[in-house]
């Protein structure tokens, strides 16, 4: 007995901990059993109508879990309350499939458990067609590379506004290993002004007419409006990268439904003021993907964006990089744009220049979260860097083990 060791293993979904249990040696039905109970979840539940918060924490306790309320709960003195249900997978499980049968819209509440327990397990691979092109998800994180052709915008403003940069600008992108290439043509720094919808037009087309014959990668282009978005889907473009997430402008979500194609849906608003920051997140962009299931995009061809740098303070921004693994709940692919801004800024007091190692470190810990999509203006670094966190992070936890 004086030989025996301990430690603790780290387990994040029931993957790794079915690896872990084979590794040991338990038995087959014994691991499928037990996976989830070595995983603890903490789900929770905004502004959940008062007799529902008592069946939910009458039954957490009834599976082993147990569920934390308002504290006037208990003395109905509140209307509706937060929940915060506590405990691992396995007790999680059994209450999605309890309340199915209960009144007052459990039964959507375990579906939806359900829905969610299964999309903070780590994403298969899988493709998205991008008409005509394809991205693969799930092997690798993938690199966006962005190509401003903007007179101003915040970090590379005037540098490939003339066709011929523009070009070397985007083979370059190519060459250092992007995925996708992202064309913006309207500064959105803070404090920018907006252009009409024909300049924002001028700007893209002489480039993305060149780069569809040239560039064999996916093309995104950035912008929020509709006009702007059809053409540049009539002339070969791939992707639509909307910083406002379909709703700035009402007619957005029919053309890239019309034309079938991948939109990017960010979290966008004007101020920093929130209730619950996360909350209203999540509540933006579930808007964002009802209006674009509404004309019949669905799955992976609807990519969120948390919106790091729009309408957040410092803090706000740095509490929304430390929560990215939650934005999985949302069941689609996520991109994570940080390159060169402010957060790094602020946070580092360091110039536009100076950004590189601190959009590194938050490219790695996108990685470790979870994101699909990483956009960048430095490519070959960002490259290098998420490929060595992928190397550690991506099913390695156990991967040595080649039993049952």
């Amino acid at each position: 007995m004086a030989n025996y060791s301990m430690r603790w293993v780290t387990m994040d979904s029931l993957e790794e901990a079915k690896k872990a249990l084979h590794e040991i040696g338990a038995d087959p039905a014994g691991v499928v059993h037990m996976a989830g109970k070595g995983l603890g979840r903490g789900i929770k539940l905004e502004q959940v109508p008062l007799r529902v918060a008592h069946i939910l924490k009458q039954e957490m306790l009834s599976v082993g879990g147990d569920a934390a309320v308002h504290r006037n709960v208990i003395v109905s003195q509140v209307e509706f309350t937060d929940v915060m249900l506590l405990g691992t997978v396995r007790q999680l499980e059994k209450l999605s499939a309890k309340v199915l049968a209960q009144p007052f819209g459990l039964k959507q509440i375990g579906h939806d458990l359900k829905r969610l327990l299964g999309n903070l397990e780590p994403p298969k691979s899988r493709a998205i067609s991008c008409r005509g092109k394809e991205l693969r998800l799930g092997e690798r994180t993938l690199i966006m590379g962005i190509l401003n052709v903007t007179p101003d915008s915040f970090s590379d403003g005037g540098k490939y506004i003339d066709l011929a940069s523009a070009i070397a600008q985007a083979e370059r992108i190519a060459a250092e290993g992007a995925d996708i290439l992202d064309i913006g043509a309207e500064s959105t720094r803070p404090g920018h002004v907006e252009v009409s919808a024909e300049e924002e037009w001028q700007r893209i087309e002489p480039v993305l007419k060149v780069l569809t014959e040239c560039v064999d990668l996916p093309i995104s282009i950035d912008t929020y409006k509709a006009s702007v978005a059809a053409k540049a889907l009539e002339n070969g473009a791939h992707i639509i990268n909307d910083i406002w997430g379909l709703q700035k402008d009402p007619d957005m979500a029919r053309v890239v439904g019309e034309y079938s194609a991948p939109v990017i849906v960010m979290h966008n608003q004007s101020g920093t003021t929130y209730h619950q920051l996360m909350g209203d997140i999540f509540t933006f962009l579930r808007r964002s993907i009802e209006q674009a299931e509404a004309f019949g995009l669905a799955g992976d061809q609807i990519i969120v964006d948390p919106g790091i740098g729009f309408g957040k303070t410092l803090e706000q921004n740095l509490e929304v990089m430390s929560r990215l693994a939650e934005f999985r709940i949302l069941g689609h692919p996520v991109l994570l744009g940080t390159s060169r801004k402010s957060m790094i800024g602020k946070t580092l007091d360091l110039p536009v220049d100076e950004r590189l190692a601190g959009t590194l470190a938050t490219s790695i810990l996108g990685v470790t979260a979870g994101v699909d999509i990483i956009r960048v203006h430095d490519v070959q670094e960002n490259r290098r860097a998420v490929d060595m966190a992928d190397a550690i992070v991506r099913g390695q936890r156990g991967a040595h083990y080649v039993g049952a």
